[in-house]
C-alpha cells in the first residue's frame, strides 16, 4: 500500500501529480505576467547595482567632453542623397560662434555653438533684445545643451528664426531654430541632425568603458529634454528619431516635405 507521500509524487498506483505545464495553465495570465515584470525587475536592479558599483569606484578618474562632428561638405546622407550646396566657407562654421545684429532685426548666429555660447546669447538678448525679431542661423552645431537653452530662450521672447537657401544648420543647431514662434527657411537650406556624440579622453580600456556607460546615460536624458521641448514648440517629437539613426560622423539633411511634415518650418522663404 502506497503512503501519502508516495501518492503525491506518483507512485505507483496512486494519482498522478499533474505536470508542470498543466499547473501553470491553471495559473491567471495575470499573475505569470506579473511574475515575469518583477522577475525582470529584479535582475535589472542588480544589473544596475553592479554599474554603479563599477561606475562610482572609477568615475573620478573619468574625463570625457562632448565632441562636435562637422561631417565632409561632401558627405552624403544616409539615403545617398549630397548635402545641399552651402555657400559659407568651412572656416567660419568651425570658428567659435559670432553674434552680429544687422538690419530689419536680425541677429545672425554664424559658426560653432560651443560651451558657454546659451550664455553670450543671453547677454546679447539683454543688451540689444528690443531691437530683434529674427535669430538667422548658420551653424553646424555643437553643444546641445546650449543649444537647448538658446531656443527655449528665443521661445520666451517670442522671437522667430531662419535659416536661409545656401546656409547650413546641422547637428543641435536645429535644436535652436525650432524655438522660434516663426521658423522660416529657404528650400535649399542645409538642415540635418545626427546622434548626440561624447568622446573619452581616458586612454584606459576599463575607464573609456565605463566613460561611454555615463555618456550613454546622459544621452538618454538629453533626449528626453529635446523630444519636450521640440513638442513644446509645436514641432514633432519624431524629428529627433532621424538624429538617432544617424551616426555622429553622418549628417540626415531633412527634405523639405519632411520639415512640413514635421512642422518644423512653418514659412517657406521662397518657392
Amino acid at each position: 500500500m502506497s503512503t501519502a507521500a508516495e501518492a503525491g509524487s506518483g507512485g505507483k498506483g496512486g494519482p498522478r501529480s499533474p505536470s508542470l505545464l498543466a499547473r501553470l495553465a491553471r495559473i491567471e495570465d495575470g499573475s505569470i505576467l506579473r511574475f515575469a515584470f518583477f522577475a525582470l525587475l529584479a535582475g535589472t536592479a542588480g544589473v544596475l547595482y553592479v554599474d554603479y558599483r563599477e561606475l562610482s569606484a572609477s568615475q573620478a578618474d573619468l574625463t570625457f567632453v562632448p565632441e562636435p562632428v562637422l561631417p565632409p561638405a561632401s558627405a552624403p546622407d544616409p539615403d545617398g542623397q549630397p548635402r545641399p550646396t552651402v555657400s559659407t566657407p568651412q572656416a567660419a562654421l568651425e570658428a567659435p560662434l559670432e553674434i552680429a545684429l544687422e538690419g530689419g532685426g536680425n541677429l545672425h548666429l554664424t559658426g560653432t555653438i560651443g560651451a558657454g555660447a546659451a550664455v553670450r546669447f543671453a547677454e546679447e538678448i539683454v543688451q540689444r533684445g528690443e531691437y530683434v525679431k529674427t535669430v538667422v542661423l548658420n551653424s553646424p552645431g555643437g553643444s546641445v545643451a546650449d543649444a537647448l537653452e538658446m531656443g527655449r530662450l528665443i521661445r520666451e521672447k517670442g522671437l522667430s528664426t531662419q535659416v536661409d537657401s545656401g546656409t547650413l544648420c546641422a547637428s543641435s543647431c536645429p535644436l535652436v531654430f525650432a524655438g522660434g514662434v516663426e521658423r522660416r527657411a529657404g528650400r535649399q537650406a542645409a538642415i540635418g541632425v545626427h546622434q548626440i556624440y561624447a568622446a573619452s579622453l581616458s586612454t584606459d580600456p576599463a575607464q573609456a568603458l565605463a566613460a561611454a556607460g555615463v555618456a550613454m546615460a546622459d544621452a538618454q536624458r538629453v533626449t528626453a529634454k529635446v523630444t519636450r521641448q521640440l513638442a513644446e514648440s509645436g514641432v514633432d517629437p519624431a524629428l529627433w528619431l532621424h538624429a538617432l539613426e544617424t551616426p555622429p560622423d553622418r549628417l540626415y539633411y531633412l527634405k523639405p516635405q519632411e520639415m512640413e511634415d514635421l512642422k518644423l518650418v512653418t514659412t517657406w522663404l521662397e518657392k
